[in-house]
């Protein structure tokens, strides 16, 4: 990553603060310094000729590396208050205070060593040309020596706060079940890292050369929305191919583009704008989170994959189930959507109401043990043929019952419950209100409200306004008033999922 580093600057010169209330000390201490250098930095100037101004040209900066401080100004103790001022209220412990007087009797060097923080003593008529020059590259070395081992010391400290965050954002991301999630999770935490306010991350669609911004699938984004639209400019895309090509990251101006392969062939590119100032110790946290990214995808990819094609399967049972028993050709995915959407609205967690989605079509997987002759006759059911219907909850309950997968455990107490009403007068248990869980309430609602606005072999669809008339009068008796209210609260969300999934 050492790409990432920006050139280093040319140093600034070492800050003296001359505090002294006679100009001509002022004067003589910048003439006779005039040429001095330290590690190749020169001298530069600041004038105080009170204590008053002294205390305003310290707090005003910060990185002074030595004071010239005379003793008696405005005051007999000016200066040695200065110093009791600068090292117990300001906590500056690092920068040099050279005391130089003009009256030694006012401030006796033994007991001024000894009371007050300060690193050498001189009498102002001691201090000629060589005493000087000698006196402040003593000072500035130490003072030096000192940032050096204060700046190792933050550096530490910095490097294991960062580790840290690093840590606790890849135990972050590693937690999210799906890819838009995973990357959304991703690109907030290298963000947070960096401190960094515009970024994206993308998934390549193909393995060749990138011919426009439709070979580029957009997992995640951070930034102003307005620039949403300009995500592929042409000088991205430009670097974008490079990298692809290159098969490396690299950073293009203030643009970082990581390139990251992972071995199912897909590679994701993360993009990071405004990182032309990113530190030594960022680019190392980058680096360090960065390692795990490649992993991490193909874990997420794999887990993906499985869930995907668990809940096709699911799907395609629910579906010859449907299929069966003459449903709509549509019906469970409808059903299955209207259900995650009304257990998002109600507050619900999003990976229990995605578990409740892929679920959702096992309902009435208990018909696949019921006959024929009762499931397909045309006529009103005969209270002997009713009671072998009423079986299939039993039958679907025994069918996935005993399994310790969360979406088979689910599918277990939706196909068991999703006859009983919230009068209690369901079946095959007879519970009522609460008892009954929310997976089985809410999927009551919405298959309710599919059968009715739907059109079915035995009757013509319902209009909208009729259908929630009929909900709200099914609400408190066969169905859940909260539930329902929400579906009604959420129909246009609803209606668009049946026009999404028609017959």
């Amino acid at each position: 990553m050492q790409f990432l580093q920006a050139e280093e600057p040319s140093l600034p010169p070492w800050k003296v603060l001359v505090v002294d209330d006679e100009p001509d000390v002022h004067t003589v201490t910048r003439l006779t310094l005039s040429r001095f250098r330290l590690d190749g930095r020169s001298l530069q100037f600041l004038n105080a000729y009170s204590g008053a101004e002294a205390r305003k040209m310290l707090s005003e900066h910060q990185d002074i590396a030595l004071i010239f401080l005379d003793v008696v100004m405005e005051t007999e103790t000016a200066g040695l208050d200065v110093v009791r001022w600068l090292r117990g209220e300001m906590g500056n412990t690092f920068t040099r205070i050279v005391l130089r007087t003009g009256q030694p009797g006012q401030a006796p060097e033994e007991s001024v060593i000894v009371e007050y923080d300060i690193n050498d003593y001189k009498e102002k008529t001691e201090l000629d040309r060589k005493k000087l020059f000698t006196t402040t590259f003593a000072a500035l070395r130490a003072y030096r020596d000192i940032m050096e081992v204060e700046q190792a010391h933050r550096f530490q400290l910095s490097y294991r706060e960062g580790l840290e965050r690093v840590i606790d954002a890849s135990a972050h991301i590693f937690r999210q079940r799906n890819l838009h999630d995973f990357a959304q999770g991703l690109l907030q935490q290298v963000v947070a890292l960096l401190q960094l306010e515009h970024s994206m991350l993308l998934r390549v669609r193909g393995a060749s050369g990138i011919q426009g911004a439709d070979r580029y699938e957009i997992l995640a984004r951070l930034g102003d929305e307005e620039q949403a639209t300009e995500a592929f400019d042409t000088v991205l895309l430009e670097q974008l191919d490079a990298t692809c090509v290159n098969k490396i990251s690299h950073l293009y101006g203030d643009t970082f583009i990581g390139y990251f392969p992972n071995r199912s062939g897909k590679t994701s590119l993360l993009v990071l704008q405004g990182v032309h100032d990113v530190s030594e110790i960022d680019a190392k946290l980058l680096e360090v989170f960065s390692s795990g990214v490649a992993i991490a995808f193909d874990n997420i990819l794999l887990n993906q994959e499985i869930s995907d094609t668990q809940g096709e399967l699911i799907m395609r049972l629910g579906d010859v189930v449907e299929s069966r028993s003459h449903e709509a050709g549509n019906h469970v995915r409808r059903m299955s959507e209207i259900s995650y959407m009304i257990a998002l609205q109600s507050g619900m967690d999003p990976e229990e109401a995605m578990i409740l989605r892929q679920a959702a079509p096992m309902h009435d997987i208990g018909k696949i043990a019921t006959p024929d002759a009762v499931l397909l006759k045309p006529g009103k059911l005969d209270a002997d043929e009713w009671e072998i219907m009423k079986q299939h909850p039993e039958v679907g309950m025994s069918i996935l019952a005993g399994s310790q997968r969360p979406i088979l455990k689910a599918s277990a107490i939706i196909a068991h419950q999703h006859h009983e009403r919230y009068d209690g007068h369901g079946y095959p248990q007879g519970l009522a209100g609460e008892d009954i869980h929310p997976f089985a309430r809410i999927v009551a609602v919405a298959d309710v409200f599919d059968a009715l606005i739907q059109k079915r072999v035995y009757k013509p669809a319902w209009p909208v306004d009729q259908v929630l008339q009929h909900m709200q009068s099914a609400a408190g008796a066969h169905l859940d008033p909260y539930y329902v209210n929400i579906l009604i609260e959420n129909v246009d969300k609803a209606l668009e999922i049946n026009s999404r999934y028609p017959d």
